[in-house]
This record gives structure tokens, C-alpha cells and sequence, in this order.
């Protein structure tokens, strides 16, 4: 008998990614799907009955509960406590529970001690056959890795985007490569993946592309790859096959991807995304400060100056998302001051930032874990999250630093300029560019994003101090790069997300610093107590005397 599977999706809790009020402007629940739940569907044998349920999208009904024989679930580690509650309620249920992907990777004691039964970890298309045949021989257990193998991702089968509720998500998800080249120290993606980059070939990724063409997706696709450009040789040769598939199919998608900086001395690389209608790409910047880079190990960020590497990228029409982060070893008060001043300078419009977070079995867990630095065994990467070690200079400093800047990245005023200003320079690129097809990603004119389009122009344009500011930057785009409007008004509205995230930070920040400061207090009086007590009996003795 093939058992039935219940693929489960746990809950992200509010983050910098979620734009849960960017997304209910357009009647959507989720940026992305679960490209790796979908995978695995894709993995297992296709004789066995498969439902997925993405909790991020809708509940599980009592009907999908009762039909289920096994419950899948994956998991990162910011989804951890949704994840370890539906195990819980999994086992309540008598059901058997399976779980994989990064979070029980990394720390799979924390799965298991919540009640799961298989521990299906590393790549699946290693362990996911020891699964099925444990399975398949009635065993009610067990433990699958790996162990420091690799697959080849040639062998990879095309997710099962059909169990996907399509119309729910912003963007679909595929995969080229996995791995990176580089050694950052706070890296947990060189752990899980490894140093050398494994891709697809170009045949299967089309296979992908045209599965979800013949699904009827006509929007923006996110390459999930932790850096896209990790083995240029392959990328280009496949943006040389996705440029005549995309021009076939009347360029139904626009992509965004992440990358390593070092895209910005290709010059040829860009200008192939751009002509197969890439249309953003995330930089993982970390800090400006050049000798924080060196320590972490960061070295492809210190080649070229950051802001000019930055800046090319933005100039061959990419939209640059960025990220950062504060606490590194050694890093001198004002950090997070030089953060917003290098954002404001490159115009950067979306800069995730974060308080530097030691993740498991990372080069950086590792070390402070000898130095005896940790706080925690377990780490957390929701931005509003104090670190889990301890840093080289005040947690109170940096903490405070860290609220300051995220407050000015994302004053209303501030977003919306430089927003406007990198739009200025995508408008320029995309003039001089031959390439004029329609950018994929455009939303189509109906009552959905009439509505979205009002709520954002009196929002921004009527209630807030922006008002004046907004009508002036969109009617000067309007006149000089008509072409860039739609996709700078989408990016406008992450200000919706925004205005309340910077709240929930400054909050959530302020009160774990003073739950912090509460235990510190409390370590340090029995000292206090010790060393009054021996001046008291000091005192005594003298008396005494």
C-alpha cells in the first residue's frame, strides 16, 4: 500500500521578508513557496499520494489531518517554533512524522526531542531513498545522512509545482546551483552545501520554466541560489539558452537572484541577466568596514570599493537588495551609522539588516564556542533578535546602534528619495539598453491592483509627510523613464511592510535588551553580596579589636 503524505509548511514569523502588508494589498499570503517541500515531492516515489499545505498560506483541514499516513515536514531555523509545534500536534495525532531541510540539519536534537520520528537530513537526493525503504520495510524510525556526500544535482527531478496554490504566492521558486565558493565565516551555506557549486544543467532549468509556464505562472521567479554566480562558467552557459527560450515565450517571467559583489567585474554576466530579463539581485554586503570583512573572512567584498562595485551593478540595470550586519570581532562604535550613510550613498532602496548571529557548526560558531563566547546552543535570524554570543564591545551599544539605523532606513521620507534615486539610474540603464521587451513581473490592470495602486497614492501621496515628495518623484519618472513606474511603485509599497516592521524591531529589540540587562544584574549580585559581606565581617572584626 503507498502511504499518503502530508508535505507541511510551518509558519514564518513576522520578518524583514514577509510583507504581509505589502502582500494583503494584492490579495496574496506568501512571497514564496516551498521550493524544497516541493522537491521532495518530486524525490519520492511518484506512486505515493501527496498533499501539501503551506501554513503560511492556510490552516491544515481536519480532512487532511485524517487522511494523512505520514506527516513531511522542512523547516529553516527562523521557522523553528511553528515547526517543533505542528511535530507536536503531528504525534498527537498518531501520525508518523518525518522532517528535513536546514533547521533539523543543523540541529536535529531539537527535532527529535519534539517527537519526530525520521530524521531525513543533508541533501535528499541522498537520504530520501533511505527514507523510502525504511518506509517500505514497515520501520517506524530512523536516522538519514549523508555522510559528507554530495549529490549530483543533474539528477534532480522537477518540483512538484502542481501541489502548489499558485495564486497565494508573489513569486514561484527555482534552483540552478547549490553551494558557494567563498569562505565567510558566519556562513552556515558553505556547512550545509558545501564549497564547490553544483548546477543543474540548462535543459533541466528550462524543463522547470516551462512546467510553470504550462501551470499558467506569468510573473516574477526568484532564483533561490545562495549565490547564482558561485560557478560563472555554467551560469553563462545557461543565460545563453534562457535568453532565446525567454524570447520564444514572449518573456513571461522577470527573475531575481542572490550573488556574490564580485558580479560587478563581469561586466558580460550582467549584461546577459539583464537581456534574459533579471531584473534585481541581492548582494550580501554585510558592513563597509573593510577590516570586519577581512576578519569574517569576507574577502570578495574588499577586492573593489563596495560603493563603486555597488553602483556598477545598479548602472548595467539591476536592482540591488542588500544585506548587513552588526557585532562583527573588533568593529568600532558608529557601525551602524556607517551602514545608513553607505545605503544612502549607493542608494540602495532594500538593506536587510541584522545583529550578527553565530549559526551551528559555522567557522564563527565553532570559535566562539572555544572561546567560550556563546550564549546559546540554538540561534535565532529573525532581525529582531539580539545576538547569541558575546561581542567584543557593549551588547547595550551595538543593540542601540542597531535600532537607530534600522529606524532611519526605513523613515518613511528616506525610502521613498532614495527609492526614487535608484530608479533615476535603473532608468537609465534600461534606456541604453537594447533590449526593450516587456518586463514580466508587471501586474496586469484589474480590480486587484487598481486597488492596491489607490491604497499606496493615498497612503503615501495623501496621509503621510511623504505626500508631497511622492507626487513629485512619480510624475518625474513618469516623465523621464515611464518604463521603470510599475516596478518602482512595487517597491515603494515595501514601505507598507516596513513602517510597521522598524515598530516590531525597536520593540522586540528594547525588550530582550532589558530581559538581558534584568539576568546580567542578577549574575553579578552575588558578587556584590560576597564582597559586602566581607567588609561586613571586616568590620566586625575590627570592632572586636
Amino acid at each position: 500500500m503507498n502511504p499518503r503524505v502530508l508535505l507541511l509548511y510551518p509558519l514564518f514569523p513576522q520578518s524583514f521578508w514577509s510583507f504581509e502588508q505589502t502582500l494583503e494589498l494584492v490579495n496574496m499570503k506568501a512571497q514564496l513557496p516551498p521550493l524544497g517541500l516541493i522537491t521532495v515531492a518530486g524525490i519520492l516515489p511518484q506512486t505515493w499520494e501527496y498533499k501539501l499545505v503551506d501554513r503560511n498560506v492556510r490552516e491544515v483541514s481536519e480532512a487532511e489531518w485524517e487522511w494523512a499516513d505520514v506527516v513531511l515536514l522542512s523547516a529553516m531555523i527562523v521557522q523553528k517554533p511553528d515547526f517543533l509545534a505542528q511535530i507536536q500536534e503531528a504525534k498527537r495525532r498518531g501520525k508518523l512524522v518525518a522532517v528535513g531541510g536546514p533547521y533539523p540539519t543543523s540541529l536535529p536534537a531539537e527535532a527529535s526531542a519534539a517527537g519526530a520520528d525520521f530524521l531525513i537530513l543533508d541533501e535528499g537526493e541522498i537520504t530520501l531513498p533511505k527514507f523510502v525503504c525504511a518506509i517500505e520495510s514497515g520501520e517506524t524510525s530512523g536516522v538519514f545522512r549523508s555522510e559528507g556526500d554530495k549529490p549530483d544535482v543533474t539528477t534532480t527531478p522537477i518540483p512538484r509545482y502542481d501541489l502548489l496554490e499558485m495564486d497565494s504566492y508573489a513569486e514561484m521558486s527555482v534552483q540552478f546551483s547549490r553551494g558557494c565558493p567563498f569562505q565567510c565565516e558566519f556562513c552556515d551555506i558553505i556547512v550545509l552545501y558545501g564549497r564547490k557549486p553544483r548546477t543543474k544543467t540548462p535543459a533541466q532549468l528550462l524543463a522547470e520554466l516551462q512546467r510553470l509556464y504550462d501551470l499558467g505562472w506569468r510573473r516574477s521567479i526568484f532564483v533561490v541560489d545562495d549565490n547564482f554566480i558561485g560557478n560563472k562558467r555554467n551560469v553563462k552557459l545557461l543565460l545563453k539558452e534562457l535568453k532565446p527560450w525567454m524570447e520564444e515565450h514572449g518573456y513571461p517571467f522577470s527573475f531575481a537572484t542572490e550573488a556574490s559583489v564580485d558580479l560587478a567585474q563581469d561586466p558580460e554576466l550582467m549584461q546577459m541577466m539583464v537581456d534574459c530579463n533579471f531584473g534585481a539581485v541581492f548582494l550580501g554586503l554585510e558592513t563597509p568596514d573593510t577590516d570586519s570583512l577581512t576578519l569574517t573572512q569576507k574577502y570578495q567584498n574588499t577586492r573593489d570599493p563596495l560603493s563603486e562595485s555597488v553602483l556598477s551593478i545598479v548602472g548595467a540595470g539591476l536592482r540591488v537588495m542588500a544585506g548587513f550586519i552588526i557585532g562583527f570581532d573588533g568593529e568600532k562604535a558608529g557601525a551602524g551609522r556607517r551602514v545608513v550613510e553607505f545605503v544612502e550613498a549607493t542608494t540602495i532602496p532594500t538593506a536587510l539588516f541584522s545583529m550578527l548571529q553565530a549559526l551551528p557548526d559555522t567557522a564563527l560558531w565553532k570559535r566562539l564556542e572555544k572561546e567560550g563566547r556563546l550564549i546559546s546552543q540554538s540561534a535565532d535570524i529573525n532581525q529582531a533578535t539580539l545576538m547569541n554570543f558575546i561581542p567584543t564591545r557593549p551588547i547595550e551599544e551595538i543593540a542601540q546602534e542597531y535600532i537607530e539605523a534600522f529606524w532611519q532606513l526605513y523613515e518613511p521620507l528616506a525610502f521613498l528619495n532614495r527609492t526614487y534615486r535608484h530608479f533615476l539610474i535603473l532608468g537609465e540603464a534600461q534606456r541604453q539598453n537594447s533590449q526593450n521587451h516587456k518586463s514580466a513581473g508587471s501586474p496586469d490592470i484589474n480590480w486587484v491592483n487598481l486597488r492596491a495602486l489607490f491604497i499606496l497614492c493615498w497612503r503615501q501621496g495623501v496621509l503621510r509627510e511623504t505626500r508631497w515628495q511622492f507626487w513629485v518623484n512619480l510624475f518625474a519618472l513618469l516623465w523621464r523613464y515611464p518604463e521603470v513606474v510599475t516596478n518602482y511603485l512595487s517597491v515603494c509599497a515595501q514601505a507598507e511592510h516596513f513602517l510597521q516592521f522598524r515598530q516590531l524591531v525597536r520593540s522586540q529589540i528594547q525588550t530582550q535588551l532589558a530581559a538581558f540587562q534584568a539576568q546580567k544584574a542578577i549574575m553579578e549580585r552575588p558578587t556584590v553580596m560576597t564582597k559586602n559581606s566581607e567588609l561586613v565581617q571586616m568590620g566586625v572584626a575590627d570592632l572586636k579589636r
